[in-house]
């Protein structure tokens, strides 16, 4: 049977959450869509990779890395190994629900859709709400974003970026900084026709919880807004 669907889940040191996202996941799956759960341990210096060996029915690929190298290292390489018509994006903690990819695959269903987004701007039922610089510069990225490509997304930096696997061409991914989401929605944006976004629920961390971004990251996502926008 043919995958429909990539989960990519990077992973660094979540030992507390790792094997609650991926009963999560087993718990969400739809019996008309096939999966393929690819983990990309980070380098984990806590008890994530032991939970992980010990539980291998719980995922499909297991890629190790011998030293942290970073979520844009941990994402290409899952992006390289998926073998689903469709990838999505799955953090390790607690932030976002896997339940949402049901709708997610429904909306792939229906509309024969390119890329689909969860937006915690739009969201469902909830929103864990921080401090207002974190909303000003997710609003200031997606305008900048919606106005170079000419789209109409709210939360270009939310977790659940899904899409065509055929979109992607891993070769030309050069950035594995917090840029690494930008220059991929720069390069599937520019062969996608059909685009949608669907509201999901956000139980965001705060920096005292484990968050890693930082104020400063925000300028490395409009370089690669920028030069993406004009990248062959």
């Amino acid at each position: 049977m043919a995958i429909h669907l990539s989960i990519i889940i990077p992973v660094y040191n979540e030992e507390k959450t790792i094997l609650k996202i991926l009963d999560r996941i087993e718990k969400t799956k739809l019996s008309d869509f096939s999966y393929e759960i690819i983990i990309i341990d980070d380098g984990s210096t806590d008890q994530t990779l032991k939970l992980l060996n010990e539980n291998k029915n719980k995922y499909t690929i297991l890629i190790k890395t011998p030293k942290n190298m970073g979520k844009g290292h941990a994402v290409k390489k899952g992006l390289e190994a998926a073998n689903g018509k469709y990838v999505v994006f799955q953090d390790a903690d607690l932030e976002y629900d896997p339940e949402e990819f049901t709708n997610i695959l429904m909306i792939y269903d229906k509309f024969d859709a390119d890329i689909v987004y969860g937006s915690r701007i739009n969201y469902k039922n909830y929103s864990r709400s921080h401090n207002f610089l974190n909303l000003l510069a997710n609003k200031s990225l997606t305008l900048y974003f919606n106005l170079l490509f000419n789209c109409t997304f709210t939360d270009i930096y939310s977790c659940y970026l899904s899409f065509r696997k055929d979109l992607i061409n891993t070769e030309k991914l050069k950035c594995y900084g917090f840029g690494q989401q930008a220059e991929i929605l720069c390069q599937i944006i520019k062969k996608s026709k059909n685009n949608y976004e669907i509201p999901i629920n956000y139980n965001g961390r705060s920096i005292e919880d484990g968050k890693k971004i930082r104020w400063y990251h925000f300028f490395s996502v409009v370089f690669q807004i920028t030069i993406g926008r004009f990248k062959k």
